[in-house]
């Protein structure tokens, strides 16, 4: 094992990604050691400079008083051009596609208002079964809303018997023989669960071909891994993010729209912040909405909340998506290799193709819940931050912007020690 370690403390050595870490606060455990932080899945660490983003427009507020919208150091008026143009390259689409506003469901519910349009028997939306609670309750509250009934208009594809994944084959296959009463798909860019990456693509030409519209969840998928959003044609798509794209609990989501439906005759629910720039301060009696994504925005960004996304997508364009995505490839065949060797008894469910995952890799400990949440329970107090989804799932994500070689030796090694002592 001392081999092992002494090999991952080289290849952190020679990884020209590996000074970024020093820009996170990284978590420590409660009697102040190290602890290896591998749960930026659920919430991403801290960058340092989120601290001087905020008090730079704690400053302007108390220097500028309601001027900072116009003389701030990012003036607040168009504060939101600087998160578009990063997260645009993150997300593979035109800045004019994306918004930068409320929070993962709230917009979600938004989107939905506009893109699920139930008419006649076309009225089913369809979803994988075991989706993200948040989603599902949308899903179903939207259906209500429009007087559908859940039981017979939510539509949920499982795997197949004896299966964790759900394979892409099977959702074509349920398009093309319910098509006709499907109005939307929503579906994951990563299944939060099994770690499942998806081809959106894939999935955005077969919602089409049956003549649905498409939106993705990509709450576990930005800043995870790229990807080209505009080409996959999806028709919107939603996320968050304080997880990958460490923002900080609560932090403001986003949302894309497709250029085709800018000048569409879609309604929306609309909001003063989504009227057009030039006349927004004139208080028109009349809405016009503003050219592309922004013009789903409602209210003005909440600037305090907005400050630490700015701080980690710096890191983001600094870094650079193809480096950030092959680290990520290399730490988790890493992981999978000492896996092999040290727990062969704990499964890896998410897939073993890399363009069919992220950093996140989930792990099957035993088909006896208890053992299986007592290793759990003696990693985590040993300072390794993972996650538990009952009954018997562990969720760990070496994150590429901020966890290394050692990050992953140390938790192979802890689970190893886990296994042993339950």
């Amino acid at each position: 094992m001392a081999l092992m370690r002494e090999s991952a403390l080289e290849r952190d050595a020679a990884d020209p990604l590996a000074l970024l870490r020093q820009r996170f606060a990284m978590p420590r455990m409660a009697q102040g050691g190290r602890c290896t932080y591998l749960c930026g899945h659920s919430l991403g660490p801290m960058p340092l400079a989120a601290r001087q983003t905020v008090a730079e427009d704690l400053e302007d507020w108390e220097r500028l008083g309601v001027l900072g919208h116009e003389d701030a150091r990012r003036p607040w008026i168009s504060y939101h051009d600087a998160l578009a143009t990063p997260l645009a390259e993150l997300l593979g689409c035109r800045t004019d596609e994306v918004a930068v506003m409320n929070s993962l469901t709230v917009n979600l519910q938004l989107m939905l208002a506009s893109f699920y349009r139930p008419e006649r028997a076309r009225r089913r939306i369809l979803i994988e079964a075991g989706a993200f609670p948040s989603d599902r309750y949308a899903v179903v509250s939207q259906l209500q809303w429009h007087g559908c009934d859940p039981r017979e208009d939510l539509l949920e594809l499982a795997p197949r018997a004896g299966e964790e994944l759900i394979r892409e084959e099977d959702l074509e296959a349920v398009l093309d023989r319910c098509g006709e009463q499907i109005a939307l798909v929503l579906w994951p860019g990563v299944q939060y669960l099994t770690g499942q990456a998806f081809d959106l693509a894939r999935i955005a030409r077969a919602a089409h071909a049956a003549g649905a519209l498409v939106g993705f969840d990509l709450a576990h998928s930005v800043g995870n891994m790229p990807f080209p959003l505009r080409d996959s044609s999806a028709d919107f798509a939603v996320w968050c993010s304080y997880k990958y794209l460490n923002a900080g609990p609560g932090a403001l989501g986003g949302c894309f729209v497709h250029r085709r439906h800018f000048h569409a005759a879609r309604p929306r629910l609309a909001g003063w912040w989504g009227h057009e720039l030039t006349s927004r301060f004139d208080m028109p009696r009349d809405f016009r909405a503003a050219a592309g994504a922004a013009g789903f925005q409602l209210s003005n960004q909440s600037i305090l909340a907005a400050a630490p996304l700015v701080a980690s997508l710096a890191l983001f364009q600094e870094a650079g998506v193809q480096r950030l995505r092959e680290k990520s490839v290399a730490l988790s065949a890493f992981f999978e290799q000492l896996s092999a060797q040290r727990t062969p008894q704990v499964r890896v469910i998410t897939p073993r193709e890399h363009d069919a995952r992220g950093a996140q890799l989930s792990l099957r400990v035993s088909r006896d819940p208890a053992r299986a949440r007592r290793v759990f329970d003696w990693v985590r107090a040993r300072g390794v931050v993972c996650d538990w989804r009952a009954p018997d799932v562990i969720r760990v994500a070496a994150a590429p912007l901020y966890n290394g070689f050692v990050d992953v030796f140390d938790f192979v090694e802890g689970l190893q020690a886990a296994l042993r002592a339950a």
